[in-house]
């Protein structure tokens, strides 16, 4: 597994749409036919239903037809146009792995390196042979802590190899300088998705803890236990997860950055858990500097003291042995993965069956080598032309956001000047880093996978905790070229659009103009309001946590995303669940004001002027469709319940009505009755 999966969540870096880590797709295709294979991801008229009424219902009249002809392959749990780009990407990146993951003398360095690792992943039959040998190392040393205080001194060796037991250490920016990195804690060490999965009372979230604790059980059978001391260990792991559970911050309390911003000194932490030994696991760690620590949530910390000290040592050890075991389990034998899969993939999300094993290795590679893997896979699928246009679009959608703060009639000149501010100093970064990372220290062996993944872990470890004390790299990027997502980083004040985004659906050089700014328009439009939201407006245009609004420009603030959430409150996400508008909404505010901008950007293009009929659609039209067609997408019933409680992301069908709801423009597109069901009488707008 990725230790950039595991890091702490100290910094908030908002994304654009939810993780993409399940997406797989039906056959593949060879490296050099992925200009080919996007054209049946390019937005068809086709699939607009004009049976349908777009004032009743826009996303049913936009995507229904869609949806009845994808429906979702038995190894995904949510099937969309973005997973149906997610697996053009990966299908490029498979036919560059399986090139240079031939024995070639011939190979450079970066190709042996991003080969030789795909080459041992594959390799199953190795896996059965070797068994848990990889493991026993790490299993004896965690067997071998003789007393609570050595528990300190093992967690090093754990956290260096990406096991996320008890809490989470890295670097993170400074919250009120941004110009400066410390060492930082966070909490971490639960193996359910989310704090409130170890409390609900609902009897999906009961069935789940029962299904959770038996699959543990059969983990520590699978690895040589008995049946009755693995369900002993079973109960022993859930409990003390539960009692972690108890002091973690909930995901909406997360959201908000003054809740997860702590400077302590080394002092303070030690008082926090005085019976863990973090004087020892400081100095093993390697940090340059602990002297100071940003600490996410002080009260988790003093949870896991009284952790420690009311559990034996030996269900302590059991918690330790789980979460070693649990963190490498694509690359154990398949009894354990196909385990792994029916709790996480069947039970937990609704798939069928397993990914082929081949989506399991490229993204692995992506994961532990991503920037050597993206050098490859930019030079068939992007190039320079493609990230000048997208800086035009980019400027262009600047502009647009720039008009907006300038007429904004609830917001003060103060404030209004301090957003604009803002806006100027935010960074963009598209398409792949000016400056490829170099992975030639880890050592990477073509019949030694999980020491390749421990070794990949260690480095990127080692990496973070370097940064501490260290000048701010503002041009590091946060996901790797083919990743088909985008970012806005507040403490960086930047957004970032990695390659794999600029392709059909979201970009699309022989579309339309009015279809390309409601797709990665949008988008765009969508990272920079980031800036502006609950979460990215509480910093300043240096990425420094600090209030530079007026008091009565706050309220108002306050009162418009209280309507935004409110209104995403009342949709479903399943029949027995709804959203919470409060997770949610960054990224609903986000969508909203990002389609606002993208739409203003598109007729600044076109100067007054009218568009052509485009297969019979105006340019208005053609804008809104171009942002529902990105978000058509068939979801189970068991993915969009575990997404309503840990995403705080909107179901597609939600992003797409929630939005255009509010956008007086869209019932002029469509000619709605100010009484047409899409129509909001009390529409929200806060940007």
């Amino acid at each position: 597994m990725s230790l950039r999966k595991l890091l702490p969540a100290i910094l908030p870096v908002v994304l654009f749409c939810a993780s993409t880590a399940l997406a797989q797709s039906y056959a593949p295709a060879p490296a050099d036919s992925a200009s080919d294979s996007s054209a049946s991801l390019r937005f068809q008229a086709s699939n607009v239903d004009a049976k349908l009424d777009p004032c009743n219902d826009f996303y049913a009249y936009a995507c229904s037809k869609w949806q009845a002809s994808h429906p979702i392959p038995g190894d995904q749990s949510t099937w969309g146009n973005f997973n149906l780009l997610t697996e053009n990407n990966r299908t490029v990146l498979k036919g560059i792995l399986e090139k240079y993951s031939a024995d070639d003398a011939k190979r450079t360095p970066v190709e042996k390196q991003i080969g030789d690792y795909y080459a041992a992943c594959m390799d199953e039959a190795g896996m059965e042979k070797r068994g848990l040998e990889p493991m026993k190392p790490l299993f004896a040393g965690i067997e071998g802590i003789n007393d609570k205080k050595a528990i300190a001194a093992e967690l090093v060796r754990l956290h260096r190899y990406g096991v996320n037991a008890f809490f989470g250490f890295s670097s993170t920016q400074d919250f009120k300088d941004a110009s400066k990195q410390f060492a930082g804690i966070d909490q971490g060490g639960l193996g359910l998705p989310d704090r409130d999965y170890y409390f609900k009372e609902d009897g999906h979230s009961m069935e789940l803890r029962e299904q959770y604790v038996a699959h543990v059980a059969k983990m520590f059978e699978l690895a040589g236990d008995k049946p009755e001391a693995a369900a002993a260990e079973a109960k022993a792991v859930m409990a003390i997860e539960t009692a972690l559970a108890k002091n973690a911050l909930d995901n909406v309390s997360r959201r908000n950055p003054q809740q997860v911003y702590h400077l302590l000194s080394d002092s303070d932490v030690v008082k926090l858990a005085p019976d863990f030994d973090f004087p020892d696991y400081l100095k093993g760690i390697g940090a340059p500097d602990t002297k100071n620590v940003v600490v996410s949530e002080p009260e988790f910390l003093k949870g896991m003291n009284g952790v420690i000290t009311s559990n034996s040592l030996s269900d302590l050890k059991t918690y330790l042995r789980w979460h070693m075991l649990s963190a490498q389990t694509d690359l154990l034998p398949k009894k354990f993965r196909d385990e792994a899969f029916d709790f996480s993939g069947r039970k937990l999300r609704g798939a069928k069956e397993q990914r082929a094993r081949w989506k399991t290795c490229s993204s692995s590679v992506d994961g532990d080598l991503g920037e050597s893997l993206g050098q490859k896979y930019v030079e068939i699928t992007f190039g320079a032309d493609g990230k000048e246009r997208m800086l035009k679009m980019v400027h262009r959608i600047e502009t647009a956001l720039q008009e907006d703060l300038s007429t904004l009639p609830w917001m003060t000149e103060t404030t209004r000047q301090r957003a604009l501010e803002k806006l100027a100093l935010i960074d963009n970064k598209i398409g792949y880093p000016d400056k490829y990372r170099n992975y030639s220290a880890i050592k990477i062996s073509r019949v030694d996978p999980v020491g390749n993944s421990f070794r990949a872990n260690e480095f990127e470890f080692q990496r973070q905790l370097s940064k501490i004390g260290q000048p701010v790299d503002k041009q590091e990027w946060g996901m790797t070229p083919p990743t088909v997502n985008a970012y806005y980083n507040p403490l960086m004040n930047n957004i970032n659009f990695p390659a794999g985004i600029l392709q059909p659906p979201f970009f699309d050089k022989e579309a339309d103009d009015a279809l390309n700014f409601g797709a990665i328009g949008l988008v765009i439009g969508h990272e920079l309001t980031h800036g502006f939201d609950d979460e990215g407006s509480q910093f300043d245009g240096h990425g420094n946590l600090a209030d530079w609004w007026t008091k009565e420009d706050k309220a108002e603030f306050e009162k418009r995303t209280s309507c935004m959430a409110d209104q995403y409150s009342g949709y479903d996400a399943t029949a027995d669940t709804k959203l919470n508008g409060r997770l949610t909404l960054g990224e609903n505010a986000a969508d909203n004001g990002g389609a606002r901008v993208a739409y203003m950007a598109l007729h600044d293009s076109l100067m007054g002027k009218e568009a052509p009929l485009v297969d019979g659609m105006t340019a208005d039209q053609r804008f809104f469709l171009g942002f529902a067609n990105v978000w058509c997408q068939n979801t189970t019933e068991k993915t969009a319940r575990l997404r309503a409680q840990t995403d705080p992301h909107s179901p597609g069908m939600w992003r797409v009505n929630g939005t255009v709801g509010n956008m007086p423009e869209f019932a002029t597109a469509f000619n709605c009755k100010p009484d047409a069901p899409m129509i909001r009488k009390n529409a929200c707008r806060v940007w």
